[in-house]
């Protein structure tokens, strides 16, 4: 009966760690790419 909780409960922690790494990754490249990002639609609202 514990072994099916521990298998349920180690599927959710893993899933839990992919949407973590996940976010930083994201994060990461938002924070490096945000600035140049920014500055396209600067131009573009100013070429407007």
């Amino acid at each position: 009966m514990f072994k099916r909780f521990q298998r349920k409960g180690q599927g959710l922690v893993e899933y839990a760690l992919i949407l973590v790494l996940v976010a930083v990754v994201v994060i990461v490249i938002l924070s490096l790419l945000g600035p140049a990002i920014g500055n396209v639609f600067s131009n573009i609202v100013t070429n407007i």
